[in-house]
This record gives C-alpha cells, sequence and structure tokens, in this order.
C-alpha cells in the first residue's frame, strides 16, 4: 500500500506550469488603432500577439526588424554576377591554354591580342559594378546607430 501513495497521480500531458497565465483582458480598438496596432506588431518581427502586448504594457524592448527586399534583390544578383565572374575567369585561363596548344605562336599571339582588349573591358565593368556597389551601399544601406 505504501508503493501507492509514491506513484504520480498524474498519468500523461503536459506538466502543469507553476505560474500559469490565467488572468485575461480585452480591449476594443477602432479600425484605424487597430491597423497601427497591427502594423507596430508586423514591424516588431515577434510571431505571438500575446508577447508583444505584454512587452508594450510593460515597457520591454521592441525590437523592430525591417526587411528591405530592394537590397535583398540587389545582393542576390550581385552574388550571382560574382559567380558568373569567377566562371568567366576559370574558362579565360582555359582558353589560354588551348589557344597556346592548338594554335601556331603567331596565330596564339593575334587571339590573346583580341582577348586582352575584352579583358580591359571586363575589367572596367568589374570597376564600375563595385563603384555602383558603394554607392548603393552609402545612399540605401545606412546603419542607424
Amino acid at each position: 500500500m505504501e508503493n501507492n501513495s509514491k506513484t504520480n497521480p498524474h498519468k500523461g500531458g503536459r506538466h502543469p506550469k507553476k505560474d500559469p497565465a490565467v488572468h485575461r483582458y480585452s480591449i476594443s480598438l477602432t479600425a484605424e488603432e487597430n491597423a497601427r496596432f497591427l502594423s507596430l506588431f508586423e514591424l516588431s518581427g515577434m510571431t505571438v500577439m500575446a508577447h508583444f502586448i505584454t512587452a508594450c504594457i510593460f515597457q520591454k524592448g521592441i525590437t523592430t526588424i525591417k526587411v528591405d527586399k530592394a537590397s535583398i534583390e540587389y545582393y542576390v544578383r550581385l552574388t550571382a554576377l560574382f559567380g558568373q565572374f569567377r566562371a568567366v575567369g576559370v574558362n579565360y585561363n582555359q582558353v589560354v591554354k588551348i589557344l597556346y596548344r592548338n594554335f601556331s605562336e603567331k596565330k596564339a599571339s593575334a587571339y590573346l591580342y583580341k582577348l586582352e582588349k575584352q579583358t580591359a573591358e571586363f575589367a572596367f565593368l568589374s570597376q564600375k559594378i563595385i563603384q555602383l556597389t558603394v554607392e548603393f551601399e552609402e545612399k540605401h544601406l545606412v546603419k542607424k546607430s
């Protein structure tokens, strides 16, 4: 009989909380207030509305996260462009090897001269991209202190 008194009468399920939140309050908002509340909630980045309301009431720090989709799109495309630059560099090395292997010295030099012209244009273009990226970061990605 003593063993039965030591066993847990709770047979399963969730363990009870030590300090359950049982007090509930209800508020009414106008359409304008509700729109403002929802926009603040979305800016906070929180996923649970009850946590957001509690943070607002007790003046806890509310973090707002603003995601600039244009900046993200710009960096995605810039990353893809840099990948293509690397691929061009690999192809450049392969072309030079093939030129010297398959053509005479004179013919290979002529083709390399044309390739050098294209490479100079390519370098100018990459410098322009770097310049535009720096300008974009200065104008649109200014971090607020």
